[in-house]
């Protein structure tokens, strides 16, 4: 069978526009995937507590993708908790983060600690599905129960 000149050829529109949606369905998975960033808090914290516990102080988070960024930290909650205290070179891990910008905002903290003149301290927190989990060894002396919040803010 032969074609004559003017004959046009049949189009494979169907194909041609399945294909990029075929892709996009095959390659999603693998880009949200990718999309996880490793973020890491470096801090200094100090404060102190009677009933009220109270904290603050200045961190800056750095991400895998390159990102930086400087933030302020604040703590805040009640309990049966005295002392004061001070952390330095603290460090927190965050996990279920897509950029940098998801680990500001407020996390949910509860604690129980003691110590006299040099504590170490861990603490998992969370903040919808964000978590952070932070690490720090401090000086000064500190007693009791204490429920409140993490905020991290941009400086």
């Amino acid at each position: 069978m032969s074609r004559s000149p003017q004959t046009p050829m049949p189009r494979r529109r169907g194909l041609s526009l399945a294909l990029p949606a075929l892709l996009a369905l095959v390659l999603a998975p693998a880009a949200q995937a990718a999309g996880n960033v490793d973020c890491k808090l470096h801090f200094n914290l100090s404060g102190w507590s009677a009933f009220y516990k109270t904290a603050k102080g200045n961190g800056t988070i750095t991400c895998d993708d390159g990102s930086s960024l400087p933030v302020r930290i604040s703590a805040k909650g009640g309990g049966i908790t005295f002392g004061k205290s001070t952390i330095e070179n603290g460090t927190g891990e965050f996990s279920g983060v897509h950029n940098i910008r998801e680990t500001l905002g407020t996390y949910a903290a509860a604690e129980a600690h003691a110590g006299a003149v040099k504590s170490s301290k861990a603490q998992v927190m969370t903040k919808g599905e964000v978590s952070l989990a932070l690490a720090g060894t401090g000086k000064g002396w500190d007693l009791g129960v204490a429920f409140g919040n993490f905020v991290i803010e941009p400086r």
